[in-house]
Parts: structure tokens; C-alpha cells; sequence
């Protein structure tokens, strides 16, 4: 009776404890083979906590207190490994799949993100717990990248990346590491002529809920990467738990986010993740957020099965879809006109859909071998009906543009020994692109070409402190002018000691043009279809200073030579953002892009993170004799992101996060207001390209979170502030052909987000 008693009376504090635990588990794995690496040991650091893999590589660590922690894997012929900012919490499994390096192919430093990070030069792991704790991020990795150096936006409205002086043309977004298109919300968002983009929106149509890592690549390409020149947006697609049912909901001023995933049975490995979300501003609106007087609506469902088997390898099937639209509603009444826009109605539509198969394996112990298709496809069309009578025959016009990517890939890595590996395959990629632009009468464009992109790369450490990776890139483009480019990528990495590493990188690239600069509206049935993809060779000169094992200074010099760029008298391709250039272009122009990167990053430890991001850029271009400055010759960029956390008693988290963007302003052409007035549109004074730069573009971002777990759940509260200051940032000037005198245009002012996130 008195045990009973004692018991009863320890009740309370016992469930009290048991509150605030979970579970941290996943596999260890070889990084060349994909197989499992049995009795690995896992240690987290500054606890008692220590286990080891079993014989499939798994390993658990259960009930563990919720909160941060440090992991460090260790296996014997392999680099131990310091994994950080591991979030667990209550109601919802950790479950990571970490994957070593042998030891002699790696470089003597410490991995320091969620997962291992390739180890290539000029790249960024976005981990989806930095994509959720970053200010005003929207839980888009691509807003991520502004706090990494040489990245701003060319408006903040879109995920448009300006990347070391690239046009937002030059990004290629990458799905299970195969090219897709636009994978975006509303390609219209943050545009000169409302018209959409190739490679932006207002957000990604793949939620946070099914990203594992995602990786930016900005610098020279290794082998595999083909038909790009500015930057790469890899997303990754995480594993849903095998284990148990979990589900998640959130509400915002934005919309609604809710996801479940789970295995399909208690006896199978196989599980599923799936995630519906729908978006409105009608929340916002409420508030007084002003959107140009546009209503916005998006939606979209995605989701990612694995279907692992003994013997034939893993299986996966996956798929995302999106729909938005925004309308914008003038005014009938001609008295209340204030502008050339509110003479009309507009309305644009963007669906977007992705779907695809991969196939992994391992073949023993030091070949992987992993095939994926992948069809993608974008439609977008924008409607103008103007109110004026005599103005709707005449200017009453409907764009669209559709795309459709069909991509094959087949990638074969095999260890040769510890020192050396070789990795080789291809890429097959099928594109279709349609158009109407600008007017009912015109024909529809048609384009359609091949892409055959074989690569092989050989990585080696002939000492240990010296490592190099050679590979030949070939790029076949065929459809319009079929011709094949041999691209050879190399690179250099010495160690003098375990906390300093050096680098040199070279690669030849090359990329298509987008559909716009093919069409020549001015010429019906004349496109460019002669143009030759533009090329650039780029060179990364780098150092690496490890602090410790969560602190790293990092510096890259770089220069990139662009050649065989589209011109037709003073217009350059590198200036197009989106519309229709109304020129035959030819392959005769230059570009020049060179600066140098600086930033300074502690990952999130002792509760507290920080990252400080820098460049001083160059960027320019020519058709016929003198440089010029690009659009996006901003010369410099500045970021500092940094955040801090209080727990309380274990119970709760408060975190406080802060991001500081301080970017040269972007250039514009001076319009020329006689003519414009005289011939009653937009003209502009080539005389003068790009001569005059923008104010500096300024922008503080705040988030705010409250985290509580309780039981089998745990909920977060945040609040993110984009613009916190309300700063009136310019964004371009136009014409108004209504006013008859050029306006300005600016970027938006604060935007609050409240959200509420439940997991269980």
C-alpha cells in the first residue's frame, strides 16, 4: 500500500518528465555506395547519450528531451562527422539519413548541417529547419539564399535571384537533382511588363513540409550540372516517417498548410508524405496591405512515396501541382482614373505540375547507382480587356506561354579505393515551348529541341591533404541550331592542416536561351531560331577557415567570361528580364562578371546563430564597342542574419531572428519622354544604357516564435516581419502613358505574416 502511495504521489512529476521527450533515429550510410554502415557510433555531444547502428544502418535514440543538439558519427575507414542544429520535438520524430565519407576522399574538416553537404566549392546547404527559423522566408528556400553573399532580389514582391551579377534567367531550379520548369507561383510577381518569368514567383509551389535539404550552387559547375550559368536551386525530397502516423497544420495571414505522412503498414518499410496548401491575401488585405489593387489566390498538392524493396533497390514516386491566379479590377468610371492600368481589367493564371520515378541502388559496397524521369510542364497566360470602346479591338490583348520538360537521368558512382572514385552518366532532356504573344492575330511559336548531356568526373586525394575532381561535361543541343559543346570542369583543394583549406576551380558552361529571346514579335514567323546557346568560362579562387567545428570563415574570388550572347545594336540577353525582345538577335556579344564573396557563419549553438554575408561585384556587358553596366550592376551586397533563442525550463523555446539586407541599387535606362509622350508608349534613351543606379536597397526583416511542446504534440507561434522599418525601397521607373510623365515604381513596404504550427 505505501508503493502504491509513493507511486501515486511520483505521478505527476514522472508524466511531467515524460512530457517533454521524443525520438531521434535514422541510417547511417556509405556516400559512394548508399549502403548501410553497421555499429557506426553516435554520440550527442554534452549528454550521456550514445548508441550504435545495427546491421541495416539504423540507429534510435528514445526518449531524449526535446530541444538542440549536436550529433558526432563516427565508423572505422571513414571521416567522423559533426552534425548540428538538430531540432527534436515533442510528437514529431527526427529521422535523418547521414551518409559518411571514406576516409582519404573527403577533406579533413567537419560537416556541420542537418546532413552531409556535397564536397564541392560555391555551395550552400538550406536546411528546411533554416528555412522555418529565417526571417521573412515565407518557408521558400530560394528567399533563404539573400542572407548568402553575391544574392539579392530583383524585387521583393518574387524569389527572382540575382546572382553574382546574373540575370534571374540564368537560375536553373532542380527537383530530385533533374532540371524542371519554374516550379513558382505566380511568374508574374515582381515584373516590369506583368509578364511572367522563366525562373521566379512569388513562392514555390513545393512546400517546406516535403523538403529535405535543398542545395545552391553559385560558383563553376561540377561535372554533372549542365545548361546553366548563374545559379542552381536543388531541391531535395524528404523521406516520410516509416514508422508512425504524424500530421501537421498551419494557419496564417497567407492561407492554410496541412500535411500528413506515415508508413503504409506496420510491417512495411514503405511510407508516404503528403501536403495540400491554400493561399489567400484576403487576410492581409483586411489589415490595409496594398497588393496594386491585385486579388491572389494559389493552391497546391504535392507529395513524395518511397517504396523500398530487398533486393531491387528503393523506389520512390513523387509529384507537385500548382494553380494561382491574381486579378486586378479597374476602374469603369474614367473620372477615377489615376493611371494607364486602372483603364482595364487583368487577369493572369499560372499552373504548374511536376511528377516523376526514381530508382536507387547499390551494387556491393562501393557502387551506387541511382535513374530518375521526371515531366514537367508550365502554362501561364495573362489577359488585358481595356474599357474604352475604340481601345479594346485594338489593344485588347492575351498572352500565353506553355513549357513542357520531359528529363531522363542515370548517374553511376563507383569507389575505386579510398582515394579515388569515379562518377559518370547523362542527362536526357526533351522541351516543348508555345507561345502567343501579346495579340490575338499573331501566330503561335512553337519550339521544340533535345538535350543530351553525358558527364563523367574523377575524384582523387593522391596526398592527403591534396585532393582534385576532373571532368568532361557534353552538352548536344538539338532543334534549332543541333551543334555539341565539350565542357571540361577541374578543381583544386589543399589542406595545410586541419582548420585552413584552399581551392581552385574552372569550368565551361553553357545555357539556352529562354523562349522570349527566340520570338521575335516584330517579325511574325521569324524567330530567332538560329541562335547558339551563350557560354561562359568561370573561375572560383577560394579559402576556408574553420574556427571550430560550428564557426567558418569563408572567402571566393571569382570571374566569369560570357561569350556568345545574344545582341542586336545596344541589346544584350543579360538585361532581359522577361517580355519579348523585338530584334534578330545574334550570338556576338560579351559579358563580364567578377567580384569577391565574404562571409562569416556560426551555426546555431549555445542558443545563438549568426551569419555575415558580403560582395563587391562587377558586372557588365557589350555588343559593339564599350562596356557597359548590366541591369543588375549593383557593385555590392550585404546581409547579417542572426538569431537567438531562450528556453524555459525545458517547457518552451522564445526565438528572436533578424536579417538586415543592405544591396546596391539596380540599374535602368533614362526613359525619353519626348518620344515616349509623342509616340505615346515607353521609350527609352539607348544612348545612355543602364547610366543611372537606383538608391540602395535596404530592408530589415524580424520573425518572432513562441515553441511549446506538450505531450504528443507541439505547436509554434511566430510572427514575421518583412520590412520591419517600412522602408520606401525603388524598385524601376515607367512610363505612364495615361499620366503622360514617368512614374516610380517601389518595392513593397512592411508585410506581417501570423502564423500558427501544430505538429503531432
Amino acid at each position: 500500500m505505501k508503493k502504491l502511495l509513493i507511486l501515486f504521489i511520483l505521478f505527476p512529476f514522472l508524466a511531467i518528465a515524460q512530457i517533454h521527450t521524443t525520438t531521434l533515429r535514422g541510417v547511417v550510410r556509405s556516400d559512394q555506395s548508399g549502403e548501410p554502415l553497421p555499429q557506426a557510433t553516435l554520440k550527442l555531444t554534452a549528454t550521456e547519450f550514445v548508441t550504435t547502428s545495427d546491421e541495416e544502418g539504423r540507429f534510435r535514440f528514445e526518449n531524449i528531451p526535446w530541444g538542440r543538439y549536436n550529433l558526432v558519427v563516427s565508423y572505422v575507414g571513414y571521416e567522423t562527422t559533426h552534425l548540428t542544429e538538430i531540432l527534436t520535438e515533442a510528437g514529431k520524430e527526427k529521422v535523418l539519413e547521414i551518409r559518411l565519407q571514406p576516409a582519404g576522399i573527403s577533406l579533413p574538416v567537419a560537416t556541420v548541417t542537418g546532413t552531409s553537404v556535397p564536397a564541392q566549392q560555391s555551395i550552400e546547404a538550406i536546411t528546411t529547419e533554416q528555412t522555418l527559423r529565417y526571417a521573412a522566408t515565407y518557408m521558400d528556400p530560394a528567399r533563404v539564399t539573400v542572407s548568402f553573399p553575391g544574392v539579392t532580389v530583383s524585387n521583393d514582391q518574387s524569389n527572382a535571384l540575382v546572382i553574382r551579377g546574373n540575370s534571374p534567367n540564368y537560375t536553373q531550379w532542380r527537383l530530385e537533382g533533374v532540371e524542371i520548369v519554374n516550379p513558382n507561383h505566380l511568374s508574374n510577381t515582381g515584373t516590369f511588363s506583368d509578364r511572367p518569368t522563366t525562373s521566379s514567383g512569388s513562392v514555390n509551389i513545393l512546400s517546406t513540409q516535403l523538403l529535405g535539404n535543398s542545395y545552391f550552387l553559385n560558383g563553376a559547375f561540377p561535372a554533372e550540372y549542365g545548361n546553366v550559368l548563374g545559379g542552381i536551386m536543388d531541391m531535395k525530397l524528404r523521406t516520410g516517417n516509416d514508422e508512425k502516423q504524424e500530421y501537421t497544420l498551419q494557419a496564417s495571414f497567407l492561407g492554410l498548410d496541412i500535411a500528413a505522412e506515415g508508413p503504409f503498414s506496420k510491417k512495411s518499410k514503405a511510407s508516404y508524405l503528403v501536403n495540400y496548401r491554400y493561399s489567400f491575401t484576403g487576410l492581409l488585405g483586411a489589415m490595409g496591405m496594398d497588393f496594386g489593387g491585385e486579388k491572389i489566390k494559389f493552391q497546391d498538392l504535392s507529395f513524395h512515396i518511397q517504396l523500398p524493396t530487398e533486393k531491387a533497390g528503393q523506389f520512390t514516386f513523387f509529384g507537385m501541382g500548382g494553380v494561382s491566379n491574381n486579378t486586378f479590377t479597374g476602374k469603369q468610371d474614367s473620372t477615377l482614373w489615376e493611371s494607364q492600368k486602372d483603364r482595364q481589367d487583368i487577369i493572369f493564371k499560372n499552373r504548374m505540375g511536376a511528377t516523376g520515378i526514381t530508382h536507387q541502388m547499390s551494387t556491393g559496397s562501393r557502387t551506387q547507382w541511382k535513374s530518375s524521369v521526371v515531366f514537367s510542364a508550365l502554362d501561364a497566360s495573362r489577359e488585358s480587356i481595356p474599357y474604352l470602346p475604340n481601345e479594346r479591338d485594338l489593344y485588347h490583348q492575351l498572352d500565353t506561354e506553355s513549357k513542357q520538360l520531359l528529363s531522363i537521368s542515370s548517374r553511376l558512382q563507383h569507389r575505386i579505393n579510398n582515394k579515388t572514385r569515379l562518377t559518370g552518366g547523362f542527362f536526357v532532356n526533351h522541351q516543348t515551348d508555345k507561345i502567343n504573344p501579346y495579340a490575338f492575330f499573331m501566330p503561335q511559336e512553337i519550339r521544340r529541341l533535345w538535350m543530351l548531356q553525358p558527364f563523367i568526373q574523377w575524384n582523387s586525394t593522391v596526398f592527403r591533404r591534396f585532393s582534385s575532381e576532373a571532368g568532361l561535361h557534353y552538352a548536344w543541343y538539338g532543334g534549332l541550331t543541333p551543334k555539341g559543346y565539350l565542357e571540361p570542369r577541374i578543381a583544386f583543394r589543399y589542406n595545410p592542416d586541419p582548420d585552413n583549406q584552399v581551392s581552385l576551380s574552372y569550368g565551361l558552361h553553357s545555357q539556352l536561351q529562354p523562349v522570349t529571346a527566340i520570338v521575335n514579335i516584330h517579325a511574325i514567323g521569324m524567330p530567332n531560331n538560329r541562335l547558339e546557346p551563350t557560354r561562359a568560362h568561370h573561375f572560383v579562387l577560394g579559402y576556408k577557415h574553420f574556427f571550430t567545428a560550428d564557426k567558418q570563415l569563408k572567402i571566393e574570388l571569382y570571374r566569369q567570361q560570357l561569350f556568345n550572347v545574344p545582341v542586336s545594336g545596344g541589346f544584350s540577353v543579360l538585361n532581359l528580364p522577361e517580355g519579348w525582345p523585338p530584334y534578330s538577335l545574334r550570338n556576338e556579344g560579351k559579358g563580364r562578371n567578377m567580384g569577391a564573396d565574404v562571409s562569416y557563419q556560426q551555426y546555431l549553438s549555445r542558443q545563438t546563430y549568426l551569419l555575415i554575408a558580403g560582395s563587391l561585384y562587377d558586372a557588365r556587358y557589350r555588343t559593339t564597342g564599350d562596356w557597359h553596366h548590366t541591369r543588375y550592376n549593383g557593385h555590392h551586397t550585404l546581409s547579417i542574419t542572426a538569431g537567438k533563442e531562450f528556453t524555459k525550463k525545458n517547457e518552451s523555446i522564445w526565438g528572436l531572428n533578424f536579417r538586415m539586407i543592405w544591396n546596391g541599387g539596380l540599374r535602368e535606362t533614362p526613359i525619353d519622354i519626348a518620344s515616349s509622350n509623342q509616340q505615346n508608349q515607353l521609350v527609352y534613351d539607348e544612348s545612355k544604357p543602364f547610366s543611372i543606379q537606383m538608391p540602395d536597397y535596404v530592408r530589415p526583416d524580424v520573425r518572432v516564435y513562441w515553441k511549446k511542446s506538450k505531450g504528443n504534440y507541439n505547436r509554434t507561434l511566430s510572427l514575421d516581419l518583412q520590412n520591419a522599418a517600412n522602408i520606401k525601397n525603388v524598385a524601376y521607373s515607367y512610363y505612364d502613358s495615361y499620366l503622360k510623365q514617368k512614374v516610380r515604381q517601389y518595392h513593397m513596404g512592411i508585410v506581417p505574416v501570423l502564423s500558427y504550427r501544430w505538429e503531432l
